[in-house]
């Protein structure tokens, strides 16, 4: 295909790929910035073009993947900006602004007491895994099966429920 013949065919397939990119975007300049990418994309490699294939299958391929691509690059650059006055308190481990300080400490004191309750074969797996590790390092590190490890973390967090009930919120009521 010469390159005129793949420059008229480009042209003839905008009417068809409009709506595809309308669709896509949901927006008319987007959808254009979207047919511009794409044909930019399809000329850069209009040599991976197979003569006598569907040019505009392929055209919609390029589309489709120039917009996941761009979709997912924007998706993990989200930013949240922080209105906090003061820039000290975002990594803060202390509850004091909130003047909960001394209720903070009496839970923690009481969560600790009842994993200190529990049976040892849960409570060294179930510390560890609070602690960071994760259940790869802690099979290896008690020489347990892995299974074994998820289970009595399991189990530890089930008992856990039952002897902190206090601490659990009510729902509303659907009255």
């Amino acid at each position: 295909m010469t390159t005129f013949e793949f420059e008229s065919s480009l042209n003839s397939a905008t009417t068809t790929l409009q709506p595809m990119a309308m669709q896509l975007t949901r927006d008319v300049e987007d959808a254009k910035d979207l047919l511009q990418v794409t044909f930019m994309k399809a000329w850069a490699n209009k040599h991976r073009f197979n003569p006598g294939t569907n040019l505009k299958a392929w055209l919609y391929t390029i589309m489709k993947n120039t917009f996941l691509s761009e979709y997912h690059r924007k998706r993990r650059q989200q930013t949240y900006v922080d209105v906090t006055d003061n820039q000290y308190f975002l990594n803060s481990a202390s509850t004091e602004r909130n003047g909960r300080e001394p209720d903070a400490n009496i839970n923690l004191e009481e969560i600790n007491e009842a994993i200190d309750q529990l049976p040892e074969a849960y409570r060294i797996p179930f510390r560890s895994f609070i602690e960071g590790f994760k259940y790869e390092e802690i099979s290896e590190a008690l020489g347990l099966p892995l299974g074994t490890v998820k289970n009595r973390i399991f189990l530890a967090r089930k008992e856990l429920k039952e002897k902190l009930y206090i601490y659990k919120e009510p729902y509303p009521s659907s009255n």
